[in-house]
């Protein structure tokens, strides 16, 4: 746990908190580590675990605010190509973008990412875990790796559907996806980058001169009102925001969620008499231990104040704790405590696709 000798007086005195210094206790527990860094205020300037530094924001509101500031960028490369982060994202995407081009990519996007199209994959879903689920049963003593076994192959799967990545060519991107969501030497992290980012854009020549009933040639023929069509670069970044963000949100929160139901019978016992409790589990879920531990990058342009502390300009990382702001008790009582009847909603990072997510779980 972060202590006094630590942090002192915060980051206006010019300390900085090193995260990577705590060890694997920090990487298993977090939630600890941020109720203190909390307790002293809501932005901390640290030093990840990856060794990079950034102005870290702790608490629901503080990081929300962050989440909807207009004066960061999220546009990495024109504002701090300096910083020495690890990213495997290729193209064009809306995570990595400004308005107005975030809300022209968004707009085309949305007229094929719909909840028809996502409903409409629905059965396919269930047969596929229905699948993989009797392969479980079907295990030594009924034993199984959830991860290795369902957590994983489900929401690939469900993206090569979305994709139309051909049956005989899926165990080879999982391959990929499996080195990439994890923590892979640096030179094998690159290779497979270079392998799969030359697959994609095949596989979107493929689909521009064969199209199917997929999203990928659905994005590739949309066009708006004014005639403007992604590009190729953007195709591309849409197909990796599917593959990065999308599958290890959906692996984290199917994994992260059927361990939380085990550490708490009671509440798995309350879901199995009433599924229709389903919907408030998996939002509870979200906020108890969600997909992911922080937003995505958010970077300075000009100095600002955020909740009351000077960020200079120029490119500084700030990142908001989405684990922290489901845990802020200013937010949520009893925060430690899950509940999968809580029903308050208001995650700090909820979006349009942790109903997609959820559609998966």
């Amino acid at each position: 746990m972060v202590t006094h000798a630590q942090q002192t007086a915060g980051p206006a005195d010019g300390d900085i908190v090193d995260l990577g210094a705590l060890g694997e206790g920090f990487t298993r527990d977090p939630y600890p580590v941020y109720a203190e860094l909390r307790a002293q205020g809501p932005v901390h300037r640290v030093r990840m675990p990856e060794g990079y530094e950034a102005w870290l924001v702790v608490g629901h509101d503080a990081a929300r605010a962050v989440l909807n500031d207009p004066r960061l960028s999220k546009d990495r490369e024109s504002v701090s190509p300096r910083l020495g982060m690890r990213t495997v994202a290729s193209g064009r995407h809306m995570l990595s973008s400004d308005p107005p081009d975030h809300t022209r990519l968004r707009k085309l996007v949305a007229r094929e990412f719909t909840s028809r199209r996502v409903e409409a994959l629905a059965p396919r879903v269930q047969q596929m875990t229905d699948e993989l689920l009797d392969a479980m049963l079907a295990g030594p003593d009924g034993r199984a790796d959830l991860v290795e076994a369902l957590s994983f192959p489900l929401p690939i799967g469900v993206i090569c559907e979305l994709l139309g990545v051909p049956g005989l060519e899926r165990e080879t991107f999982r391959r990929w996806s499996n080195i990439l969501a994890g923590v892979a030497p640096e030179e094998e992290t690159a290779a497979t980058v270079r392998a799969l980012t030359g697959y994609l854009e095949q596989l979107v020549d493929r689909k521009r001169a064969h199209p199917g009933p997929d999203l990928l040639s659905a994005l590739i023929r949309t066009t708006d009102e004014n005639g403007d069509r992604l590009a190729s670069d953007e195709l591309l970044g849409m197909t990796w925001l599917l593959l990065v963000a999308g599958h290890e949100t959906t692996v984290n929160l199917i994994s992260n969620g059927v361990l939380a139901l085990l550490r708490h019978p009671d509440q798995l016992a309350a879901l199995r008499a009433d599924m229709s409790l389903l919907d408030g589990a998996v939002e509870e879920m979200l906020r108890y231990d969600g997909p992911v531990e922080t937003s995505t990058y958010r970077f300075t342009v000009d100095p600002v104040e955020i909740a009351g502390v000077p960020v200079p300009g120029g490119g500084e990382l700030v990142l908001p704790v989405l684990a922290d702001a489901g845990r802020d008790p200013a937010r949520y009582p009893d925060p430690g405590r899950f509940d999968i009847r809580r029903g308050e909603g208001g995650a700090a990072g909820s979006s349009s696709g942790a109903a997609a997510a959820g559609r998966t779980a």
